[in-house]
């Protein structure tokens, strides 16, 4: 089959519609899809054709011969609601995208056909019916007052929306060079440039700081994107990256996608490297198991649902559950001291997700399996372990008459209210700015329930905002992580990239309060091209190496691979104009990188999403500028517009008093701090700027002027006056 170069601006696509596909109303009998257009008289083939539901079950029949010579796994037929991992929907996945392939090549389709017309089949009419999961299938939910763990039935018609192992959706159709599955190439056919050297041509280390914000914005993004997406990654039988690089090339596996280091690297010609690991993330299945182009699947929940805490799965939230008082795991080390209490130890696959761990030491478990990537990030979700059971115990005493399961729901419910309060007061309009808050109705209500629920949106991660503009925070990293003492003085700065999956400093009676102070008090780096070397060549290294991995080429890899297009497409987008030549771009950034462009790749279109996006000059009152703002703030308009459960909704089960509500509102990421350091005596109320006497000052712990949530709102009143009755 030859190569499919998608359109120069797909969205166009969506813009007219769909002209070349007509799935008639009135199809004739066992006609999946009609096609038409000029691709079928090129050769010689008429202008109209049926793909029958026959042609379907041989291309399906085909595809399952091939895969592993026919010997297709029994599992993938007992794929039911609540036992699939990537790994198993990854096969009928592969199925699936094989007969797509097989269909593309046998009926000559166009982008169009592959991309618009294949996902029109009804699959429930195919065998593909037989290997698809049952949680893609239509199935009946019940209203409950608490969310899953999965995300599943929050959209009651549509409960795969948003479900952990979904696949995500899109900004725009996907730019696969050949329409299906191969990452995206050059405007005219050829090579993008290699990512790594895009790295080091355009994304220098000589970043500025910015001035008004702390790095503890930066690790609650980190937080919060570990609540809202993991894409399923190719992995070994011992759950670690596939090794790509020292395989022979018929040996790798077929996901192996390797980033070639170029003979004149600056830093990695010293260290005789030629090529970085990467593999592709694993293929998922869109509902009802369409046909169609590849896609990645989402193995969180998409809902902001304080997964990080909780896991999203039962495996996991019953591993990190006490079971009594509706209590989380913790590890008891320096209660003696007078010290809260640490993350659970991870001792189950220990090293998973760590390195270079000292023998008598483990690293930490929580509900993200990423908790120890950077130790800042293992601090966040140490605080709101211990938020979870401070407000249990609360609520335990309140209630006494409360089993277990009550306390923990109850006290997770009031979590997750407490995390989207905080995203969407407090975070998400430093990043995006005023106007982009008020065009994507993100606004939070300031008394009263909010109206926007619509089932009919989809709250599922756009790969765009999972590959690209929600890497945004990559920029902000500083080279070193600094600590404070309480007077908020700094006594040590680290090398980030001995922090990066080594989080065994937190075993220090009372260091945690010197990273949350520093956190609180250094500048992060500004949002612009220049990414620290930390980062760009000293990820994730190991002990003695002196080398590490590259992030930046991985996100400019990873977009690639998964079919996000490119920069220009999105300006176009997101209503700005396209860029016809490299000077179009002046005025949006800094005339030395659109010259590093000019020199790199050869039009504006071949631009990557990422990499552009991190450049552009930020909008009035953010951080980021217009593009990824539109991402972005688009991205949060759907998770909160298509979240049944979301806080601020009345009318369900799951809805909170007007009173309670008015006690969430009080919470602050301050009084998060407060409430669950060990000593902290003070702080800025608004954590993620800089303190300052007149605009930003700190107040003590204690005063009035950081408060707190009164928490007899959550009295079962209910119980009182029955028990008074009794009486």
């Amino acid at each position: 089959m030859e190569e499919i170069i998608a359109p120069r601006f797909i969205s166009s696509l969506l813009t007219v519609g769909y002209l070349a596909l007509s799935v008639h109303a009135a199809l004739p009998e066992n006609c999946a899809l009609i096609i038409t257009g000029k691709s079928l008289t090129e050769v010689g083939v008429g202008t109209q054709r049926c793909i029958t539901y026959d042609d379907v079950n041989q291309a399906v029949s085909e595809a399952k011969d091939s895969f592993s010579g026919g010997r297709v796994p029994p599992e993938i037929y007992e794929l039911t609601s609540d036992t699939p991992t990537p790994e198993h929907i990854t096969i009928p996945a592969e199925i699936v995208l094989k007969a797509t392939r097989i269909l593309a090549e046998r009926f000559h389709l166009s982008y169009q056909d592959i991309v618009f017309g294949l996902p029109k089949i009804d699959t429930s009419r195919t065998i593909i019916d037989d290997i698809c999961p049952t949680f893609l299938k239509p199935i009946k939910c019940e209203v409950s007052r608490y969310r899953t763990l999965t995300g599943q039935c929050n959209n009651l018609q549509n409960p795969s929306w948003g479900s952990v192992r979904s696949a995500m959706v899109r900004f725009l159709p996907p730019a696969f060079a050949d329409g299906i599955s191969e990452p995206r190439r050059a405007r005219d056919g050829s090579e993008l440039p290699n990512p790594r050297k895009v790295s080091f041509l355009i994304h220098h280390d000589v970043s500025e700081k910015d001035k008004r914000i702390r790095t503890i914005l930066v690790a609650f993004g980190q937080l919060l994107d570990h609540d809202l997406t993991l894409a399923a990654p190719t992995l070994d039988h011992e759950k670690q990256d596939i090794v790509c690089c020292p395989t022979p090339i018929e040996k790798r596996h077929p996901n192996c996608l390797p980033i070639e280091i170029p003979d004149d690297d600056p830093f990695y010609k010293f260290y005789n490297r030629k090529c970085l690991e990467f593999a592709r993330l694993l293929a998922s299945l869109r509902p009802s198991c369409k046909l169609g182009p590849r896609s990645a699947s989402n193995t969180l929940s998409a809902y902001i649902d304080a997964g990080f805490i909780y896991g999203s799965n039962q495996e996991v939230a019953s591993r990190l559950r006490t079971y009594k008082n509706g209590l989380m795991k913790t590890t008891k080390l320096y209660r003696d001291l007078g010290l809260k209490d640490l993350l659970p130890m991870k001792t189950t696959e220990a090293d998973v997700g760590c390195m270079s761990r000292p023998r008598d030491l483990y690293c930490f478990d929580a509900g993200d399996e990423r908790v120890n990537e950077q130790l800042t990030l293992t601090v966040m979700h140490t605080l709101w372990l211990r938020e979870h059971n401070k407000i249990a115990e609360i609520l335990q005493k309140l209630n006494p008459h409360w089993d277990d399961e009550t306390t923990f729901q109850e006290t997770r419910h009031i979590i997750i209210a407490q995390v989207q309060h905080v995203v969407i007061s407090e975070w998400l309009p430093m990043i995006i700015g005023p106007d982009a808050i008020q065009k994507y109705g993100l606004l939070p209500a300031s008394d009263g329930f909010y109206h926007g629920y619509d089932p009919k949106v989809n709250a599922g991660i756009r790969q765009g905002f999972q590959a690209a503009a929600f890497r945004f925070g990559h920029t902000l990293l500083p080279d070193v992580t600094d600590r404070y003492n309480k007077f908020h003085d700094k006594i040590e700065s680290i090398r980030l990239s001995r922090l990066l999956r080594q989080p065994y400093d937190l075993y220090k009676p009372g260091v945690i309060d010197t990273f949350i102070l520093g956190m609180v008090n250094q500048q992060a780096s500004r949002v612009d091209q220049e990414i620290t070397t930390e980062v760009t060549n000293h990820l994730f290294e190991k002990t003695g190496d002196g080398f590490g991995m590259d992030l930046v080429a991985l996100n400019v890899q990873r977009a690639r691979e998964t079919g996000v297009p490119g920069y220009n497409d999105f300006r176009e987008y997101c209503g700005l104009s396209r860029a016809k030549s490299f000077g179009d771009l002046t005025g949006f950034m800094a005339n030395k990188t659109i010259y590093r462009y000019a020199q790199l790749y050869k039009h504006p279109d071949d631009i990557d999403l990422w990499s552009a996006g991190v450049g552009e000059f930020p909008v009035p009152g953010g951080i980021l500028g217009p593009t990824f703002s539109c991402l972005i703030g688009e991205q949060f308009a759907n998770i909160r517009r298509g979240d049944r459960y979301w806080f601020e909704n009345s009318g369900w089960p799951s809805s909170f008093t007007l009173e309670q509500l008015a006690e969430i509102r009080k919470f602050s990421l301050a009084r998060l701090i407060c409430d669950n350091s060990d000593d902290m005596h003070d702080m800025q109320l608004h954590v993620f700027e800089e303190a300052t006497s007149n605009g930003n000052p700190r107040y003590g712990c204690t005063t009035d002027r950081m408060p707190r949530m009164d928490f007899s709102k959550w009295k079962d009143v209910k119980y009182v006056e029955g028990e008074r009755l009794k009486a």
